[in-house]
């Protein structure tokens, strides 16, 4: 039987090899292959390999578009046609309008206000507009043929298979989909962090009529410069996405090569989870990651030369304008003394059980009015002034082929260009590593053109405090001279050319954790960008300052492999525990009584808090003992105690990494928190020195799985963050952390040595058999061993083959 079934595997390799044996450079060959599809249409060969990982080999790039959107499909059907229906405007027509809506695509809140924001977009043909353009503004064609591939390869999927995940089965809006549907997707996920982040706002502005101020009451008061800049900041600086990546240079490694680590923080459920697979088009394409759902192409991966990972940056991708409204029309906005009708969009919605809803949203050249940042902060819409959102990334379909001159990739330079001519990346950075010994690191995203000195020229008065302060521009939109301009080197305006991205090439490391790109080797700081992509000289974060500490030393240790990739991912080291807790533990036992004051005024017995802490070893283990208590007192300290009063040791940019430091241990905060924590732990039956994994855990097929990592608040490089649940006894499962874990590097032969690991496993069908493998691994801290090279492939004990087509 595994003979028959190895020449058969070979037989269908070697017809895909005959028919597609040109070298690379011979191209055009490639493109007429695009043109003329077979006469039954589309196919693939899926060869899975353990853990349900599908290996894609395919003619032509709109064959591997159908073999990745039906291997897709039998993985993640119902999440990803939950995605369309959200793209289609129709939840509230299948799940009602106050439903909270479906959070992967949009911040919207409730199925009403998301589907007024998509089906706005496509009946405005957004996406027809964008597919239009030629490349590279416009995806260009290998990118076409993925992306109608892989919905031929769903519908496929959906036409010959039932549904057995019970969240959707026989559900009537599990529909087949469009290239524009799947193109649809691509630019909602650019924009998330823009226009995806105010969909509420941009489907509720309404004008003022008469003398009513749009949104009277509190939404009426001036904005507060102070309250816009904080609320900026926390608006995008929202925990919703994160990551770290770390690549080394050859000279730290044990043979030369580079090494890349990638450690992205995603939810564990819905649409933004990473799905993982190998795509090979021989001769062609051969590259092996993990792909954001219902994407045609590896989002962050790993080839024969190149890994690289993304991590979400501190660049703003989106702006405000301010508008000076024609006094006799709030609809009508002045440039230059000009007057311009603002562009209504009006949308109408069904509603499941009532009547159809139909809202008016209303659009300038800068973009969608909105009147506010967040429910407490407005940005009100009077009868002089309105304020304008700016998205570049709304009309950017550029990341499919970003992400492919990645996967094609034979060196970081060749990552570098893919990045200049493609500027399709939206709101993270890149890291990267080669065969070579080269390392990157570059924040090329897509960003709107704010200089310092056009915000120094055009900021208004909320502006100037909100732009220094978190980086959020809000400029003039009455004078034409504050236009945001173009970059000879950018493929539009209004859009950074790359010429001006932060970039450090060859460092011995290069690490980032979602701080600024000042740190990304504390040897080598990068200064001179603008405002806009981050700040340069500004305190870090506890999971940069423990991630630069752990890299630096890895590096000057030196002699590094795959294996101390690993060992760095789940070293689950708590650097504000080292800071910390031995000084915790001391002015715990030095309390009177062992008593301290909770914030309702009672006394606490926390003398036993003090032995746990003082022998609490210092990581978030599973099987660590204080690492609950420790992860549940330092936030609320931090929220307790004003941060210029947390540390004796002030931070100084002379010594980012090591400061702050030493904690105050005479705040009154401390001891109360400390009650506090105590307190909480008890009543929720919890003892002090329980184990961390007896409490942070994940369910599977009705096993409790133990999940190490912490909160990226206490500087824990292997991020899970559970949700603390007072009335249910404890943390829920872990919503949220690490994900596509991949740690990469090479040898002497042809195939990468890479371990990779996909913590919430292949499926989200409980059905699946591949449901919880992975879960399990990552629960015991252990790795998948890549099968890349064809050998591994063929010699897997799990190798099954699946020959998909489509008939016409």
């Amino acid at each position: 039987m595994r003979s028959r079934l190895r020449r058969l595997v070979l037989g269908a390799t070697a017809l895909f090899t005959a028919a597609t044996a040109l070298p690379a450079a011979a191209a055009p060959s490639q493109g007429r292959a695009e043109q003329h599809p077979s006469r039954d249409g589309l196919s693939a060969v899926i060869r899975y390999t353990e853990y349900g990982i599908p290996h894609i080999l395919a003619k032509n790039y709109a064959d591997l578009g159908f073999g990745t959107g039906w291997a897709q499909a039998a993985d993640e059907v119902c999440t990803l046609a939950d995605g369309f229906v959200t793209l289609r405007g129709e939840r509230s027509r299948y799940f009602g309008a106050d439903t909270a809506a479906d959070g992967a695509l949009s911040g919207a809140r409730t199925n009403l206000a998301s589907d007024l924001y998509f089906r706005g977009v496509r009946e405005s043909r957004t996406v027809e507009k964008v597919l239009a353009e030629p490349a590279p503004v416009g995806p260009s064609r290998e990118v076409r043929g993925m992306m109608r591939g892989w919905a031929a390869g769903y519908n496929a999927w959906l036409k010959k298979n039932k549904t057995t995940d019970p969240a959707c089965a026989g559900a009537s809006w599990v529909r087949p989909v469009t290239e524009l549907d799947v193109a649809a997707r691509g630019l909602a996920i650019a924009s998330i962090s823009g226009e995806g982040r105010f969909v509420d706002t941009i489907t509720t502005a309404k004008p003022p009529t008469g003398t009513t101020t749009a949104g009277s009451g509190p939404s009426a008061r001036k904005p507060d410069a102070k309250a816009v800049a904080k609320a900026a900041d926390e608006l995008w600086g929202a925990p919703g996405m994160g990551s770290n990546a770390v690549a080394f240079r050859g000279d730290t490694t044990a043979n030369g090569s580079g090494l890349l680590l990638g450690n992205p923080h995603y939810p564990w459920e819905g649409g933004r989870r990473f799905w993982q697979s190998q795509q090979t088009i021989p001769g062609e394409l051969n590259v092996s990651g993990g792909s954001l759902l219902g994407t045609p192409a590896i989002s962050i991966g790993f080839n024969t030369h190149v890994a690289w990972s993304h991590t979400v940056s501190t660049g703003i991708p989106a702006n405000f304008h301010r508008l000076n409204l024609d006094p006799a029309d709030p609809t009508t906005y002045l440039v230059d003394g000009k007057p311009e009708r603002m562009r209504k969009r009006t949308v109408t919605v069904a509603v499941k059980d009532g009547a159809p809803v139909t809202r008016t949203q209303w659009w300038t050249r800068y973009g969608p009015v909105v009147t506010s940042l967040n429910s407490q902060v407005p940005l009100p819409w009077t009868s002089t002034t309105a304020y304008a959102l700016y998205d570049p990334n709304a009309s950017n379909l550029r990341f499919s082929d970003t992400s492919l001159g990645f996967s094609k990739a034979k060196s970081t330079d060749d990552v570098l260009a893919s990045l200049a001519r493609h500027q399709g990346i939206p709101w993270v950075n890149t890291i990267a590593a080669d065969r070579a010994g080269h390392s990157l690191y570059t924040q090329s995203q897509v960003l709107p053109r704010i200089t310092d000195g056009l915000a120094e020229r055009c900021s208004t008065e909320l502006g100037r405090t909100t732009y220094p302060a978190s980086g959020i521009a809000i400029l003039d939109g009455s004078r034409g001279d504050c236009a945001l301009g173009s970059d000879p080197d950018a493929v539009g305006p209004g859009i950074f050319g790359p010429a001006r991205m932060p970039t450090l090439k060859d460092a011995p490391y290069v690490e980032n954790s979602n701080g600024t790109a000042w740190m990304t080797n504390a040897d080598r700081p990068i200064t001179g960008y603008e405002r806009v992509f981050g700040t340069v000289g500004t305190q870090l974060g506890l999971r940069t300052r423990g991630g630069i500490e752990d890299v630096a030393a890895m590096a000057d240790k030196g002699r590094l492999t795959v294996r101390d990739l690993q060992r760095q991912q789940f070293a689950n080291r708590v650097p504000a525990g080292d800071l910390a807790a031995g000084d915790v533990a001391r002015a715990c036992a030095a309390l009177p009584g062992g008593s301290a004051t909770g914030s309702d005024g009672k006394p606490v017995d926390v003398s036993e808090a003090c032995g746990v802490l003082k022998a609490w070893d210092r990581t978030m283990d599973t099987g660590s003992r204080g690492a609950l208590l420790f992860d549940r007192f330092w936030p609320r300290l931090e929220r307790a105690v004003p941060p210029g009063q947390l540390w004796k040791v002030p931070f100084s940019a002379a010594d980012p990494v090591g400061t702050p430091n030493t904690l105050n241990t005479d705040v009154p905060g401390l001891a109360t928190a400390l009650a506090d924590t105590v307190t909480e732990l008890r009543a929720a039956g919890i003892a002090l020195d329980a184990p961390l994994g007896a409490h942070q855990f994940v369910v599977r097929d009705g096993e409790r799985l133990p999940v190490p990592g912490g909160a990226g608040q206490l500087g824990v490089w292997n991020v899970i963050q559970p949700t603390w649940d007072a009335a249910g006894g404890g943390y829920t499962e872990v919503p949220f952390g690490s994900s596509h874990l991949q740690a990469v590097g090479w040898d002497g032969s042809r195939c990468p040595v890479a371990r990779t690991l996909l913590t919430y496993s292949q499926s989200s069908n409980p059905e699946s058999p591949h449901f919880a493998d992975q879960t399990r691994l990552f629960s015991g801290e252990k790795w998948v061993t890549s099968r890349f090279c064809e050998k591994d492939i063929l010699s897997s004990p799990k190798l099954k083959v699946v020959r998909v087509h489509e008939r016409h």
